[in-house]
């Protein structure tokens, strides 16, 4: 199965959603709570190249963008070649 991270805030309704599409297909995710953390937010901001608005989502190691996008690669049948 891949490693998924998934970079979030608390309060974000995005963040749940991404969540609960990942958790609804029985993916476990490390989930990087920026938030709180200057330090947790420059990592994800230069994983992302640049990107600042949460969730950032990678998988294997690659950046995939926000939870509109994950969604879009469920739509389009490509996200679970990417989790398997």
């Amino acid at each position: 199965m891949a490693t998924v991270e998934i970079y979030t805030t608390m309060w974000c309704p995005f963040c749940h959603r991404a969540k609960h599409l990942l958790s609804g297909k029985g993916v476990t995710f490390t989930e990087i709570d920026v938030g709180m953390s200057v330090t947790k937010k420059r990592e994800m901001m230069e994983r992302a190249e640049g990107r600042h608005t949460v969730p950032q989502i990678f998988i294997d190691d690659v950046g995939i963008g926000g939870s509109d996008e994950l969604a879009a690669l469920e739509a389009s049948g490509k996200l679970d070649p990417m989790l398997a």
